[in-house]
């Protein structure tokens, strides 16, 4: 029995690992895609966030 015990705490902690990498790669294609879209057209990206409505 300890080995059937032994083996399912070894896939939890594997499955972290695999959802860790998941989340980590999913977060590095946002960013990397946000940072794309600000080089292709700084201005229009940025011009929402720093210049208040005046109307």
């Amino acid at each position: 029995m300890e080995d059937s015990s032994l083996s399912s705490s070894v896939d939890v902690d594997k499955g972290f690992a695999i959802a860790f990498v998941v989340l980590l790669f999913l977060f590095l294609t946002v960013t990397i895609l946000r940072c794309a879209k600000l080089v292709k057209n700084p201005y229009e990206a940025s011009s929402t966030t720093t210049e208040p409505s005046l109307s």
